[in-house]
């Protein structure tokens, strides 16, 4: 079963054999007869088992990238994870690694990657190659995944606050506006739950809007309508009892995460406000003032239908104004300071 190479000048034994008609050979890479025999009948046991890993050499990325999304089209996913592992697709077809053979790619390879926007995108594309490679283990395209780590993340700062709100509005057109106050008052998720807000869904005697569709389990949730949020879904749900309550142009749809953006963009930028406030923002703040005001923290992380402290907490931004007022109270008691222009007896 194992021999050497007669037809190159290769130190190492060779594996030669037939499994249900099939032939199988290649190099042991032992040098040893004995070594060389252990090595060519574990690779026959695995051509037995039907594993038949030894004489198919494994994909380049993009070649296996067309079984990927065909198992992403066709597989039991969300949309969001659909879009998700698309996109990580996206930017991976532009990198190097993308024409080079899957059992090639080696975690230097990968760490040396760098892909546009922030570490968050970076990240899309990392989670989507470790996905494509799990899956193609799970096929015996290869034998190993490689390990890696993915870029480090800083969580969002930007709050979309009571000024940048002011100035979003003066400049945005509808239903932008719209979307602007009622995110900021429930904490929504923008594509999960706000947009495809049903009118059924919004009980104006009982002041809640109920979710019943979202990112995890605790998302299912009802949320307290502010005054403000109920002046303007009385006004886009009057005379209907079922539908989406945010409406597109096109007939039987609700307004997409496309339109929403594209005049996200040019307020933005007619307000004069950085880039890197994204209207996501507004529910980073409603967790920060509802928590600041409320000090309840399971009352916020109902409100914004998280199951997980470590998730909710994520949204929580430190108030100076708490910390200064804290201080301030604890010190009221204390003389006042001396002022340092007067001479020390």
């Amino acid at each position: 079963m194992v021999q050497p190479n007669s037809k190159c000048d290769s130190p190492d034994y060779w594996y030669d054999f037939t499994v249900r008609g099939r032939r199988y050979r290649g190099s042991t890479k032992e040098t040893n007869e004995t070594r060389a025999a252990k090595a060519a009948a574990l690779k026959l046991a695995a051509a037995i088992k039907g594993s038949d890993p030894l004489d198919r050499k494994p994909p380049t990325l993009r070649e296996y990238a067309k079984n990927f999304l065909q198992w992403v089209e066709a597989g039991r996913l969300e949309s969001d994870t659909r879009r998700y592992y698309r996109n990580g697709w996206r930017l991976l077809e532009q990198t190097k690694i993308a024409g080079m053979r899957m059992d090639q790619v080696t975690r230097d390879e990968i760490e040396k990657l760098r892909f546009p926007g922030s570490a968050s995108n970076g990240n899309n594309a990392l989670r989507t190659l470790r996905r494509m490679y799990s899956k193609a283990k799970e096929g015996k395209r290869i034998f190993e995944v490689p390990e890696f780590a993915l870029f480090k993340e800083r969580g969002r700062s930007l709050r979309l606050n009571d000024d940048a709100e002011r100035r979003l509005l003066a400049v945005a057109d509808q239903p932008l506006k719209d979307i602007i106050v009622v995110m900021r008052d429930t904490g929504m998720r923008n594509a999960r739950e706000l947009y495809c807000m049903r009118v059924e869904n919004v009980d104006f005697d009982a002041v809640t809007i109920f979710t019943p569709d979202s990112k995890t389990v605790s998302g299912r949730r009802c949320i307290p309508m502010s005054s403000r949020v109920k002046q303007i879904l009385e006004a886009r749900c009057a005379g209907r009892n079922e539908g989406w309550v945010w409406m597109s142009r096109y007939k039987g749809k609700h307004i997409g995460e496309g339109m929403v953006y594209r005049q996200w963009a040019r307020a933005r930028q007619a307000a004069g406000l950085p880039r890197e406030l994204v209207l996501y923002c507004a529910r980073h703040d409603f967790g920060s003032f509802v928590l600041a005001k409320t000090g309840n923290l399971k009352a916020v992380m109902n409100a914004m239908g998280h199951g997980d402290v470590r998730s909710a907490m994520v949204y929580q931004h430190p108030e100076g104004e708490i910390i200064r007022n804290a201080l301030n109270a604890r010190h009221l008691s204390w003389p006042t300071v001396p002022d340092n222009n007067q001479a020390s007896v």
